[in-house]
């Protein structure tokens, strides 16, 4: 029972050494990047609006990025435009209206930033170390293998190569409630809550026999914690740590800040990434625990790639924001043109007010929002725009 890969993580050659990478030898005068941050090829199927979210991205560029959007978004550029002027937030204007990874050869001179660095992003703009690093940690179970061998604190887990090699003995003796997960899964596709056996032998009858699964025991809380890096100089900088805003198990956005985030939990983990190979930006899921007076923090997964949130994490920084919340709103409005944000649109002078940051979703009645303020200002602005949404 379990993971083999458990003796494979004290191996050195665990991965191959990190080749020099031009992350390891950044600095203040970085070059300019060239951002294709399209998920069609890293998400769930049939998920409503997935291939208008490349947009998100434009409020983490800078003027001479170079930016592929969808072309189904460009009847929303000069709205877009107008919004980001206004709120005085820095974006480039050169956009190429195509997300084909072809792209990424074709300006050799800027750096990649993708949404994750998968087989068609190493295609093209090969990065050896990156990509193994990401595939590596984008497992589950290896993941776990890694806390084990860092001493990071994480939730009781089983691991199996196959879910086939789970046997009664196994389902008799396992964590309920628990859940089990896919190792590889996007979008919560493939995680299954089980009460006991009977209804975790309904949930191995949904896999294919071969895929790697992991059974984990439910951890009893409703705060999870987003803890952002980003590569800078060859080493883990933290970037941000947000509280996850859930609907169930469903993320609607996060809250920023968070009082002592828990960063030394994680730190080795982030370390150990960027030795071997990461580059751009990653983040840790970590759930928190409060039995009596004592918080305790369990490591859940590792994103090796931007997440939701990191673009309003972005854009925060860019603005000098420090209290914001970013949530998903719904809207009958089909176009930004029809969204008036006057009086609560963002105001420099004051700190506070609305930022649209995935805005190419309007197309199908959705929107992530960065209400900027203290707890009261953001509940406020939530109501105000709820009424013109």
């Amino acid at each position: 029972m379990g993971s083999s890969m458990g003796a494979a993580i004290n191996d050195p050659k665990l991965l191959p050494a990190a080749e020099p990478s031009s992350a390891a030898f950044a600095s203040a005068a970085s070059p300019p990047r060239i951002l294709n941050h399209d998920i069609m090829g890293c998400t769930a199927e049939g998920v409503v609006g997935n291939h208008l979210y490349s947009g998100r991205a434009l409020g983490a560029t800078d003027p001479d990025d170079v930016i592929q959007i969808h072309p189904d978004l460009r009847p929303q550029w000069e709205s877009i435009c107008g919004h980001y002027d206004r709120v005085g937030l820095s974006y480039s204007s050169n956009v190429i209206w195509d997300v084909g990874t072809h792209h990424l050869c074709g300006y050799p001179e800027h750096e990649p930033s993708v949404f994750f660095f998968g087989d068609a992003e190493q295609g093209v703009r090969p990065d050896r170390a990156w990509h193994q690093a990401v595939d590596y940690i984008n497992s589950k179970n290896r993941f776990m293998d890694l806390a084990d061998h860092l001493g990071v604190p994480v939730p009781r887990t089983l691991r199996f190569d196959a879910i086939s090699a789970i046997d009664d003995e196994a389902v008799a003796t396992a964590p309920y409630p628990c859940y089990i997960k896919a190792a590889v899964s996007v979008s919560g596709v493939g995680i299954y809550r089980c009460e006991g056996p009977d209804a975790l032998r309904t949930a191995i009858a949904s896999f294919d026999p071969h895929v790697p699964v992991q059974v984990q025991e439910e951890v009893q809380t409703d705060c999870f914690l987003n803890l952002q890096y980003e590569v800078i100089d060859g080493h883990a900088a933290r970037v941000a740590a947000t509280e996850q805003v859930l609907d169930g198990c469903v993320h609607q956005g996060n809250r920023h800040p968070v009082p002592a985030p828990p960063w030394e939990i994680v730190d080795p983990m982030a370390g150990w990434l960027v030795a071997q190979g990461m580059r751009g930006l990653f983040a840790f899921d970590v759930a928190v625990l409060a039995p009596g007076a004592r918080t305790e923090h369990l490591a859940i997964e590792c994103n090796p790639r931007w997440n939701g949130a990191s673009y309003p994490t972005m854009v925060a920084r860019k603005l000098g924001i420090e209290h914001w919340l970013a949530r998903t709103f719904p809207t009958r409005h089909r176009k930004l043109a029809d969204i008036d944000l006057s009086g609560i649109e963002f105001d420099r002078d004051s700190g506070t007010g609305v930022i649209l940051v995935n805005w190419g979703p309007v197309l199908v009645g959705k929107l992530l929002v960065l209400l900027a303020g203290d707890p009261d200002q953001q509940q406020a602005l939530a109501q105000a725009l709820s009424q013109r949404l």
